[in-house]
């Protein structure tokens, strides 16, 4: 692993590169989390892929403060930083990631090879909630803000592991609290079922069968509203697929890489 900078959007975009023989890939996470908290994801995806993982603005080590918070700066962010990386890219969005990527495809899809959609939340007007409530979000925050134990911390993510938790008590108070609340507040104000409408390149969609996130009949209407999308549900996991079952999350991300 290897961390660099790039300055694209007008920002500062710190990435954390995992060398591999494969295809180039663009790991964009969740509300959440700092690009190093999917170090153990990315480790094993470098085997079929080239990976980069990026920390989101306001989160982890890219650039912080007065900014834009919204899905469209985000996206452009992404669209940027793919111009510099040469263009035809894997993205696999998780979460926020996954809407980032579509609206980033809707803006410049010959950027793109392909999607990996990792349970995006499918809220937005008219829809109903996304089932995560933000006190969990800003009580985790402030809790890190102010520095906290794994113990403290274990709280918001009793499944983790001791290594999960260690790692998300020691950077969640790199994601600044307007970014996140901006963020959060779009899941339900930004319409992404329209963008879908607009792409026609590969998309690969999963969902976490152990979380409300995404439902049968949403299943149904983003396969209609993108045919081209192949669906995979990662039985019994949560939302944070990877943290719940890794080797059921690599199965449903890789199984093109593997030839399967």
């Amino acid at each position: 692993m290897e961390g660099y900078n790039v300055h694209a959007n007008g920002i500062r975009q710190h990435i954390l590169h995992f060398p591999g023989n494969g295809e180039p890939l663009l790991l964009v996470p969740g509300i959440t989390s700092p690009a190093i908290t999917w170090g153990f994801v990315a480790e094993r995806l470098s085997k079929f892929y080239d990976v980069h993982v990026l920390d989101i603005r306001g989160r982890g080590l890219s650039e912080a403060g007065d900014l834009d918070y919204s899905l469209d700066a985000m996206s452009d962010d992404v669209v940027a930083l793919v111009q510099r990386m040469g263009g035809t890219v894997v993205v696999l969005g998780h979460s926020m990631g996954a809407r980032i990527a579509i609206r980033a495809a809707r803006k410049n899809s010959q950027l793109f090879s392909k999607l990996i959609l990792v349970d995006p939340p499918v809220s937005g007007p008219g829809r109903r909630q996304y089932p995560a409530k933000w006190s969990w979000y800003a009580d985790s925050i402030r809790l890190a803000q102010k520095g906290c134990s794994v113990d403290e911390m274990r709280v918001f993510c009793p499944t983790w592991t001791d290594q999960q938790i260690q790692l998300r008590a020691e950077w969640l108070h790199t994601c600044q609290y307007t970014a996140i609340k901006t963020a959060f507040d779009g899941f339900h104000t930004d319409d992404i079922h329209a963008d879908l409408l607009e792409l026609t390149l590969p998309i690969r969609l999963i969902v976490a069968g152990g979380a409300d996130v995404i439902r049968a009949e949403d299943i149904a209407e983003f396969e209609s509203l993108a045919p081209q999308t192949k669906t995979y549900t990662v039985q019994n996991a949560g939302h944070m697929i990877p943290w719940d079952d890794l080797e059921g999350f690599l199965g449903a991300v890789t199984d093109d890489a593997k030839g399967a």
